[in-house]
């Protein structure tokens, strides 16, 4: 139910802009086939970057969301870089976004279209690794381990980028700002394991696990999302 104010979620008001104001993440970036991913992603009926042709970017990521509007919990995404549908350069086309609370999966669906299910997700952040494994009704989806690396100069980095989701045939865009400090990456520097979920599958046919072109381990990280539209 959309409110001026924002939207009621289990009888609780979630004012819009959403804000995260403290999260610690990992993100593995890798080139996978390009035909495979399409194939994936006929559904959404996007176009995917190609940096290489016959290439496309794949990033596998998880979340610890410490404080925020939607609540502590854990999450998993699986997300491609496509060119946006509405002329504003690139996106990021979530594909896939398990998480471990109901509040905010049924936030994430009904607020912006977010693929989101619920799932096991254990994370575990120490100085040497960063690493997630997720569960599906006790099946192993995946699993990743990040090494953090050197010190990304510049303490804070801020971003924006319109993040794109396409649930039940709706194809909708969310304004995404992302602040983030204490950043290290580096080449490589990711391990993905694959268990035998539909999910894991679709991954296989990508060309994964492979080695990642660059992984980054952030330390703290702050969010804010806005109202989606609809594309389409």
């Amino acid at each position: 139910m959309n409110l001026h104010s924002g939207h009621l979620i289990q009888g609780q008001r979630v004012a819009m802009p959403v804000e995260i104001r403290d999260a610690t993440a990992c993100a593995a970036n890798f080139a996978v086939r390009a035909p495979a991913a399409r194939s994936v992603l006929d559904y959404a009926g996007v176009e995917l970057v190609e940096p290489l042709p016959g290439r496309a970017l794949c990033s596998l990521v998880f979340v610890r969301y410490l404080d925020g509007d939607l609540g502590p919990y854990h999450e998993f995404g699986v997300a491609f870089l496509i060119r946006s549908p509405t002329g504003r350069g690139v996106g990021a086309f979530i594909h896939w976004l398990p998480v471990n609370q109901p509040f905010t999966l049924e936030a994430g669906r009904t607020i912006w279209g977010f693929p989101k299910e619920m799932a096991d997700i254990e994370l575990g952040f120490s100085g040497r690794t960063s690493s997630c494994a997720v569960r599906v009704d006790g099946r192993f989806v995946a699993g990743l381990l990040a090494r953090p690396g050197l010190p990304v100069p510049s303490g804070a980095a801020a971003t924006s980028i319109d993040a794109y989701t396409c649930l039940d045939g709706t194809l909708r865009r969310t304004p995404w700002d992302l602040r983030a400090s204490g950043v290290r990456g580096r080449p490589g520097g990711a391990e993905v394991r694959l268990g035998d979920h539909p999910i894991a599958d679709e991954l296989r046919r990508l060309g994964l696990p492979r080695r990642a072109l660059f992984t980054s381990v952030i330390g703290r990280m702050r969010m804010t999302f806005g109202e989606a539209e609809v594309v389409r």
